[in-house]
């Protein structure tokens, strides 16, 4: 300890403050602290911030929590991209001291003369709040400190002008006995970072052809591609994410299905990179040429999308730097190179850079990679298996990266333990791909999203209900509601969402006995004719296009931190609800797990939630039906998933009455009523003028939520249930 007061368990401070805490533009964040002093004088906390610039901005006051705690609480909200830096201060409050005692004392009934010295104090303290308070306020001031002497006045009359200072030496204090905390840093990105819908197609597969008894099979292009933009962008996604589109290699290169021999036609994993037309920097040929890609990012840009690259830190046999960096790459007893593997899982047509025989080197050349693609208008990388590579290479090439165009962001592709993903996280990975895939139960969902909650201060998670890796058996037996489903909980749950190509066609026949696509596009061409599907009513287009117009339009599900589940009686429904009091704007979900069978339910609702009192009774607008109801803490609700398998519902608030003001005349002329219960006995846990603060992680000024349940600490144990081992 250092300083006149203890300033203990400051958060937002990931690992002890060792990695910076995460945030975007425009985020509310919480800070929370424990502080207390000696004895019975008041205490007070601020929030002390800089920013990425060096300037130091506005102290924020932070407010008490829950009596007899010591907790203090605030919100910051940054304005801008890069790293800031924030303290905790503590400080002794003369004036919250004084109008304390002098509150209690002329409720007892003391008189002036038994107050004289308090008096005097208080002249004292305001003497030293005029230098502080704005130039319009300072006249106020001064009449209070003339009152305090004013003999001629009654008492009740001469400390009336100080006591209605309280709300401007809140927020213009006189600090005294100042200690200052340890600094913690926050890393603040661009809004994307957190509020994102994503979406993955094969550009090879967009405008192919296939091998016909007279042709050749011919991949899709750029130039190709460029006609899918506008049906993705209709969807409502803003983030298109590209599987690797460098050269394949041809060694060792997988036929369809992971065949291991590859016939004449097929074209081989994107994921096998380099072959004589070049490496990691390279386009494929059959792609198109630099210019071309640009055209591309651009086309996307000019419908609102902006394009994300895989970053596969491995290669092909054939790729340069396994002629031009053998040490690079491990070397087995009988002299050849090691190809991946994740037992029982071969990949031969892969081979895994080994880190540790020239680390300096490759340094070097990944950073030079992805400044190459950062200088194609590449901003987004999603890192395909960054749990297999050192964690201390991440943390310094998201550093370097960072340094130089800090608005890069990068989403790690880890399916493994918790501890790893969430260590991802704190090393400096943007988002991160998650367990939502095996979480199909009402209460597996809530557990995990609790946890994720938890979490936010140094994980984002992004929620993908399939990928080209992964079909889950809920979606290969589900039917067409249970894709309906997996969209709303992935849409509507978390803050970044992303789907796969084919998800919208409901593509659900998996490989016998294995948890990925048969004829998977992986290996193959796999043109689709998106139009006709949507034409004949096959398509879920519709329904995504409406989650996404959602999402963008309630700014309540832009965030993680506001999420709250609330009770229903029946297991197979989730109730959860996202609320945002900047705006009052609120969403509210209910959503089936059964595809199946209709579910029943009531809801218990926790009103102060949702901005509301216990009370109140609210108009909700279904968005998926636009059907309205009237509802209450405690409502019925029927989902039949052949029908809608889930409310979204947008609240409409009640209307208030406003309270009368009294006239100026009226209120000069009454003097405060005073009473011993106005004041707390014990100001060393602090006060405040207004309402307290809430609990940790939520936010100052709003209605208190209700308590929420604490998240489970993540298991460790990882299995297919729980979390994906995967290469």
């Amino acid at each position: 300890m250092s300083g006149r007061f203890p300033i203990e368990d400051v958060s937002p401070a990931v690992s002890c403050g060792r990695y910076p805490a995460k945030a975007v533009v425009g985020e509310v964040v919480p800070v929370a602290a424990r502080a207390y002093r000696e004895g019975h004088d008041a205490l007070g906390c601020n929030v002390v911030w800089l920013g990425p610039d060096g300037r130091a901005r506005p102290f924020t006051r932070m407010r008490p929590g829950e009596p007899g705690q010591d907790r203090w609480h605030a919100t910051i909200v940054p304005d801008a991209v890069g790293e800031w830096i924030f303290t905790v201060e503590a400080f002794q409050d003369p004036y919250l001291t004084w109008q304390n005692a002098v509150t209690k004392k002329v409720a007892a009934g003391q008189v002036a003369a038994e107050l004289a010295n308090d008096l005097a104090e208080g002249a004292r303290v305001l003497t030293a709040a005029r230098e502080l308070v704005e130039a319009a306020d300072r006249g106020r001031v001064e009449a209070a400190v003339t009152a305090l002497g004013d003999d001629g006045l009654a008492l009740s009359r001469r400390v009336a002008p100080a006591l209605e200072l309280a709300d401007l030496l809140w927020a213009y204090p006189v600090r005294e006995l100042v200690t200052t905390g340890e600094p913690y840093r926050i890393w603040v990105d661009r809004p994307r970072a957190l509020f994102s819908a994503w979406y993955e197609f094969f550009p090879r597969s967009e405008g192919a052809v296939l091998a016909t008894a007279d042709a050749p099979a011919r991949s899709g292009t750029f130039r190709t591609a460029t006609a899918r933009l506008a049906g993705v962008a209709a969807m409502g996604f803003d983030v298109l994410y590209l599987p690797p589109i460098h050269p394949i290699g041809r060694i060792n290169r997988k036929g369809r299905n992971n065949a291991l021999t590859a016939g004449p036609d097929d074209v081989g994993s994107p994921w096998a990179i380099g072959a004589a037309e070049g490496g990691h920097d390279a386009i494929h040929p059959d792609l198109g040429t630099p210019q071309d890609f640009r055209d591309f990012v651009a086309a996307a840009a000019g419908q609102g999308l902006e394009v994300a690259m895989d970053l596969a830190l491995q290669c092909a046999p054939d790729h340069p730097w396994v002629t031009e960096h053998p040490e690079w790459f491990t070397t087995r007893a009988d002299g050849t190179i090691a190809y991946a593997e994740n037992p029982p899982k071969k990949y031969q047509d892969i081979y895994p850079v080994n880190f540790d025989n020239d680390p300096e080197g490759i340094r070097a050349e990944v950073l030079r990679v992805v400044r190459h693609w950062v200088g194609e208008g590449v901003k987004i990388f999603r890192v395909d298996n960054p749990h297999t590579k050192p964690f201390d290479f991440w943390h310094w090439l998201i550093a370097e990266v960072k340094r130089t165009d800090p608005d890069v962001l990068f989403l790690a592709e880890a399916f493994t333990r918790p501890a790893i993903m969430h260590g991802l996280g704190k090393i400096g990975f943007t988002q991160s791909y998650t367990y939502f895939t095996w979480r199909t139960t009402a209460a597996q969902m809530r557990e995990y999203c609790e946890e994720l909650v938890a979490a936010a201060d140094h994980m984002r998670p992004n929620f993908w209900p399939n990928t080209p890796d992964i079909l889950h058996s809920s979606l290969q037996h589900g039917g067409p509601p249970m894709f309906k489903i997996r969209a709303v909980l992935a849409a509507l749950l978390s803050p970044s969402w992303g789907m796969y190509a084919g998800f919208e066609l409901f593509e659900h026949v998996a490989r016998p006995g294995a948890e990925e696509y048969l004829d998977n596009e992986k290996y193959e061409l796999r043109p689709r004719d998106w139009a006709g599907a949507q034409a004949q009513g096959r398509s879920l287009a519709p329904f995504v296009a409406t989650l996404n117009r959602v999402r963008r339009d309630n700014p309540a599900l832009h965030r993680l931190r506001n999420l709250v589940f609330h009770d229903i009686d029946n297991p197979a429904l989730l109730c959860w609800s996202k609320h945002d009091p900047a705006t009052g704007n609120t969403v509210l979900v209910v959503c089936s797990f059964d595809s199946r069978a209709v579910q029943w339910g009531n809801t218990t609702l926790d009103m102060p939630a949702l901005g509301l009192d216990w009370h109140d009774r609210f108009t909700v607008h279904d968005e998926l039906t636009g059907a309205s109801y009237d509802w209450g803490q405690r409502n019925a609700v029927r989902l039949d998933p052949y029908l809608q398998p889930a409310h979204v519902l947008t609240l409409r608030r009640p209307g208030t009455v406003a309270a009368v003001s009294p006239t100026p005349a009226e209120a000069a002329d009454a003097p405060p009523e005073l009473t011993t219960a106005d004041v707390p006995d014990d100001l060393s846990g602090g006060t405040a003028p207004t309402t307290p603060a809430p609990a940790d992680g939520d936010q100052t000024g709003t209605t208190p939520t209700g308590t929420t349940a604490t998240a489970p600490a993540p298991t460790d144990s990882a299995t297919k249930d729980d979390a994906r081992w995967t290469s």
